[in-house]
């Protein structure tokens, strides 16, 4: 079996802890690998490595590491079929969204592309008698990153990608579930004329990231996970003086008005509910109609769509999406189908039995659909993660509206509407991070923002644009003056500018 290693100073790295990780192809069902699971050692010997890096890659200016991430971005897009294809094997997401997974990570590449505009800083010259005072950005040192399965090349690179083009160096933890690709971007890293330890990835568990969150030269940490282990990756990192920003769980909306156009709203919540399996935590799992009329006749369009979609391999050109990730992860999303009919839920459609033909011991599960689900429904409460869409049937905009609001995430949300009024007082209102107007999937483009609200982000920054940039520096601000003439007193009182 394939044995899967450590990227450290430059250099694939056994791991020597003899605990390890099988990594499946989703399609069949067989184990194709395995990865090892880093100690606290190997941990530290990333982290080495980038001290080291961080050292003389931080002086390199910044139009310099700006043309390191315009040849990353140029090999990556050389080599996305190779890559796309990887993804796949492991995560079981068609080919089409893998090459989207890497793309929307090459956007916030691009964006660090333009990084020695981004880095500039403040300058007031007489702020004072003979004062000028100016701010510069720099460099933290160590940054870390762990990140999920369902992103394995975006959210990476989403977080590096900034990381390191504002001077840091990075250690990244990946999900043991799928971690080639990490792997291959670090190897393109180096490619692209990154110094050894500027990237850095090691592959674990609970134990690696625990390395991660106590080490003192790691200074901020940013993860994208599940609420639960978010909060904890907050807590922790946070008690040990780092930075951290920590992206959890979602349980995304879409509001439909009776005014919507409704073929067009139903094609849009198909494709965000069921693309990837519903693995994506912009994914949009709980659909909700404004009056009865409008419930009837969307459910009657989501089933004909239903009808039509199509369950394939990951290589199937033809299929909508693919398996989900594990063996395990198909239990789960199969558990809260069944909590959903025993809460009382109206199971429309029940993707349970799925089997695709040639690959029975694969893991897929068929498109499912609830109607008439009631939000003290614990299915409804929590995040299923996988192909279901949940009915939530509402009389009218204000109860449409505090369904979201109310909700325990606060991640992304969309209305479908042609009111454009409706549509401006919901943006405004609602209490969700993430608002789509007729956008099934409101992630922002790569220079602005991603992040959510309540349980779905702890901390204070977002992911990628200027945040990203803010949150991966400090600033210095130096106030200067010149004297001229003869020495003045000493000042014992806080100096003005008059």
């Amino acid at each position: 079996m394939r044995d899967i290693t450590h990227f450290i100073d430059g250099a694939s790295v056994a791991s020597t802890s003899g605990r390890f990780g099988e990594v499946f192809n989703p399609n069949t069902g067989e184990a194709q690998a395995r990865v090892g699971l880093a100690t606290t050692a190997e941990v530290d010997a990333a982290v080495a490595s980038a001290v080291r890096a961080q050292q003389t890659w931080a002086l390199v200016n910044p139009q310099r590491r700006a043309r390191v991430m315009f040849e990353f971005k140029r090999l990556v897009e050389a080599r996305m079929d190779e890559l796309a294809e990887l993804l796949s094997s492991e995560h079981g997401k068609v080919i089409a969204d893998s090459k989207g997974d890497i793309q929307r990570g090459l956007e916030v590449i691009e964006f660090a592309c333009g990084i020695p505009h981004a880095l500039k800083g403040e300058y007031t010259e007489g702020a004072g008698p003979g004062i000028d005072v100016y701010s510069m950005r720099q460099p933290l040192g160590v940054a870390a990153g762990i990140t999920p399965f369902n992103f394995p090349a975006m959210i990476p690179m989403w977080m590096f990608g900034i990381a390191i083009a504002v001077g840091n160096t990075f250690v990244l933890k990946p999900s043991e579930k799928d971690p080639s690709v990490p792997n291959r971007l670090a190897e393109l890293m180096m490619e692209a004329g990154a110094p050894k330890g500027v990237l850095n990835v090691v592959h674990g568990d609970k134990a690696a990231v625990d390395a991660i969150l106590d080490h003192p030269d790691i200074k901020a940490v940013s993860f994208v996970g599940s609420s639960d282990i978010a909060q904890y990756v907050y807590a922790r990192g946070t008690a040990n003086g780092k930075r951290v920003q920590a992206m959890g769980g979602a349980k995304n909306h879409g509001i439909i008005m009776p005014d919507a156009d409704l073929e067009q709203a139903t094609k849009d919540i198909i494709g965000a509910a069921y693309g990837s399996a519903g693995e994506r935590c912009m994914a949009l799992p709980v659909v909700v109609p404004v009056g009865r009329k409008t419930a009837d006749e969307v459910r009657e369009r989501v089933l004909a769509e239903l009808e039509t979609l199509k369950v394939g391999v990951s290589t199937d050109a033809a299929a909508q999406y693919g398996p989900v990730v594990s063996e395990a992860h198909k239990k789960r999303v199969t558990d809260y189908i069944q909590m959903g009919v025993d809460e009382g839920a109206e199971l429309v459609v029940d993707g349970r039995d799925f089997k695709l033909q040639g690959y029975e011991k694969g893991f897929f599960i068929g498109p499912s659909l609830f109607d008439q689900v009631k939000p003290t429904m614990r299915t409804y409460q929590e995040e299923i993660f996988g192909p279901v869409l949940q009915i939530v049937r509402a009389d009218t905009f204000e109860e449409a509206l505090a369904l979201p609001s109310e909700h325990q995430y606060g991640n992304g949300v969309a209305i479908f509407t042609r009111n454009g009024r409706a549509a401006r007082e919901f943006a405004a209102r609602v209490n969700v991070g993430m608002v789509g107007i007729n956008v099934p999937i409101p992630v922002p483009v790569a220079y602005h923002t991603f992040g959510g609200w309540k349980r779905s982000a702890f901390g204070d920054a977002n992911q990628h644009g200027m945040e990203g940039v803010r949150f991966y520096t400090k600033v210095k601000t130096i106030t200067a003056r010149w004297p001229e003439g003869a020495v003045e007193d000493s000042a014992f009182v806080i100096p003005t500018m008059r």
